[in-house]
């Protein structure tokens, strides 16, 4: 069973299974490889823990830097982001969002182009700028189909194309 159970389809923020959550935090206790502290800002933000994942994701970056691909440090660039984003600073993770995008399309990092710009759709959601969002996700959906993406996260872009739709006025 996943954690994240759906989506909010007025806020486009995930609906978690708490103790899923908190089990799986449990199951990583403290290890510290790239993979355990990337999971685990993604978890600590799910249930709100804010202020931990910021810091978490701060040092997951740092380590990023001097030990793994540029493709990772984009990823945890992202991750970073939507952790801001969900501490009410959305303008400062747009920004950053749109970096990864453009460093992702750059390097032909299609996955991670279509996660960037999934996560920039939903900073540009927070700020009520619906249209803009909308292209994200279609943009996003469009890379994921292209690349043969997983269902889940094509259903993903599409729940949020759908929601996104729903705001813009014809």
């Amino acid at each position: 069973m996943s954690i994240i159970l759906g989506y909010d389809p007025t806020t486009l923020r995930e609906k978690v299974d708490l103790n899923g959550v908190a089990a799986r935090l449990e199951e990583l206790g403290e290890l510290r490889s790239s993979s355990a502290l990337n999971e685990k800002v993604e978890l600590l933000r799910l249930v709100g823990r804010l202020d931990e994942a910021w810091d978490l994701a701060n040092q997951t970056l740092r380590t990023a830097r001097f030990s793994t691909t540029r493709d990772e440090i984009c990823l945890a660039r992202i991750r970073r982001a939507m952790v801001q984003r969900d501490l009410g600073k959305p303008e400062q993770a747009l920004a950053e969002l749109t970096s990864c995008v453009d460093e992702a399309r750059a390097h032909e990092w299609a996955a991670i182009e279509a996660r960037a710009l999934l996560e920039r759709g939903r900073a540009q959601f927070d700020l009520g700028e619906y249209k803009a969002a909308l292209l994200d996700f279609r943009a996003a959906v469009t890379i994921r189909v292209r690349i043969n993406a997983s269902a889940v996260d094509v259903d993903h872009a599409m729940m949020a194309t759908a929601i996104a739709e729903s705001f813009v006025e014809p």
